[in-house]
């Protein structure tokens, strides 16, 4: 039997004995007390229906879901999110080619003058000298080093797309969060304004009764405090609007003169006609992003245990090689000057392996971090939740109680202003009357607000909007 066939025979034999050592890696199991139904479920504005991936289209408003396509293409987050997966899937591909033969080409030239000793006598001891060469090394990848390898690479891509799934999760709640707080601020101001309106309505009737004689200068005063104080929580509405604005087109990707006018035109607080959809726990932990992430880097660093594992045992490699020194580059390709080489290299750490296995102690406890760090994924996630719907549920019932407020107040406002044109009322009791209607109004107002806010975090904390958008009717332009 040729040296050839030789070779192959027991590169053969070897594939077919070889192992892959080191654990193997198994999803934890979810506790059965976190697959169950939240404790904040129950409420009428909740559903136990598994919630939507593009939840900010319950809102039914179309500027914002062409808002929100523009944050998941252009954001500057999600942008670097999405590299980050690029470089983790080239290095997927760098991992997988170490199953195949590492080949490389070399070539020369040079001049230069050879001793006395190693020319015939009268040749010319100056001349050219060529050389190539063509190496071949392949690695018998007998205890899984190269296995496992891969194996780790492709969990680090699988969690840097998870990553990127958990930007996208926020880039949307945010761009959302954005859009509700300018136009919870619109709405805000616009009530602040109509409160302003009575107040100086109010001020046009005690001046009429001071000037008749009926009224005394400090019911004007007092009055006109009261407007002024009213007109001076104005200018902050308008900055928190503008400000939201700014906050919106960044997360778009514009520039703040770049956003469309469409995205501030909304005048009224965002609000859902229909019970929330959150699933349960189960689905929760499947859909969390942060969760897979966590999973998949355990899943990595229990891979590269097999890859410290390997380095206890002989590490083979086939490798040959074919060159040719020559004159003249003509001469470099005839039989004559070939030459070639074919054998197996052993490497092996072997009987010192300290050092080897002081490295395996060193990544099974960074998989011993990485699975605390995927227990804390998941508490984190339920916790999250559980909070999102605890404040959501009270600041409904908070609002509640709030609009009945607001109901008696204006009502008393009324009836007050009714009694003042008759001259049947005290200014003071007028005065008390319109302070307590306006600030019922801008509470009822900024719980509105806060609703919205508790919503988006709520839609936040379930973990949805990190699938690839179908692409809707946007708000105007796409980023310049």
């Amino acid at each position: 039997m040729n040296p050839l066939r030789k070779l192959a025979l027991t590169a053969s034999l070897l594939a077919l004995a070889a192992c892959t050592v080191g654990p193997d890696h198994a999803p934890p199991a979810t506790p059965a007390a976190a697959a169950g139904p939240f404790l904040g479920a129950g409420h009428p504005a909740l559903a136990d229906a598994e919630p939507d991936a593009d939840w900010w289209r319950l809102y039914r408003d179309p500027v914002l879901d062409g808002l929100v396509q523009d944050a998941l293409a252009h954001n500057s987050d999600v942008r670097v999110a999405a590299a980050n997966l690029a470089r983790a899937r080239a290095l997927l591909r760098e991992s997988r080619s170490q199953r195949l033969p590492q080949t490389g080409l070399s070539a020369g030239a040079a001049y230069g003058r050879a001793a006395e000793n190693d020319v015939p006598p009268g040749a010319d001891r100056e001349d050219w000298q060529f050389d190539a060469g063509f190496d071949v090394a392949w690695e018998l990848d007998l205890f899984g080093r190269v296995s496992r390898s891969v194996e780790a690479s492709r969990a680090d891509a699988d969690a840097a797309e998870a990553v990127r799934d958990a930007v996208r999760v926020a880039v949307a709640a945010e761009t959302a969060r954005a859009y509700a707080d300018a136009a919870a601020a619109a709405e805000r101001l616009a009530v602040a304004e109509r409160s302003l309106a009575l107040i100086e309505r109010t001020l046009v009737v005690t001046t009429r009764r001071f000037e008749a004689g009926r009224g005394t200068r400090l019911d004007v005063a007092r009055v006109t405090s009261l407007r002024e104080q009213q007109r001076a929580s104005l200018p902050p509405l308008r900055a928190e609007r503008d400000g939201a604005l700014f906050r919106l087109a960044t997360l778009t990707g514009r520039a703040p003169a770049a956003l469309p006018p469409a995205a501030g035109a909304r005048r009224t607080i965002l609000q859902l006609d229909r019970p929330i959809p959150i699933g349960d726990g189960r689905t929760l932990l499947a859909r969390r992003p942060d969760v897979r992430e966590a999973e998949r880097r355990l899943a990595a660093e229990t891979a590269r245990i097999g890859v410290a594992t390997a380095d206890l045992y002989p590490r083979i490699t086939l490798g040959g090689s074919i060159g040719s020194t020559a004159g003249s580059v003509g001469n470099l390709f005839t039989g004559g000057p070939l030459s070639w080489l074919l054998g197996p290299l052993i490497n092996w750490s072997f009987p010192n392996q300290e050092a080897v296995r002081a490295r395996i102690r060193a990544q099974e406890a960074s998989a011993e971090a990485a699975l605390a760090r995927f227990d804390g994924a998941v508490l984190g996630a339920l916790e999250e939740t559980e909070t999102a719907l605890s404040v959501y549920r009270h600041a409904l019932d908070r609002r509640a109680a709030l609009a009945g407020a607001q109901e008696a107040a204006a009502r008393a406002a009324e009836i007050e202003r009714a009694r003042l044109r008759a001259g049947r009322a005290d200014s003071l009791a007028v005065l008390d009357a319109e302070r307590t209607l306006a600030e019922a109004e801008a509470e009822l107002s900024l719980a509105d607000a806060r609703i919205v806010t508790a919503q988006v975090d709520l839609f936040r904390a379930l973990g949805g909007g990190w699938q690839e958008e179908v692409a809707v009717a946007g708000a105007g332009d796409q980023p310049g």
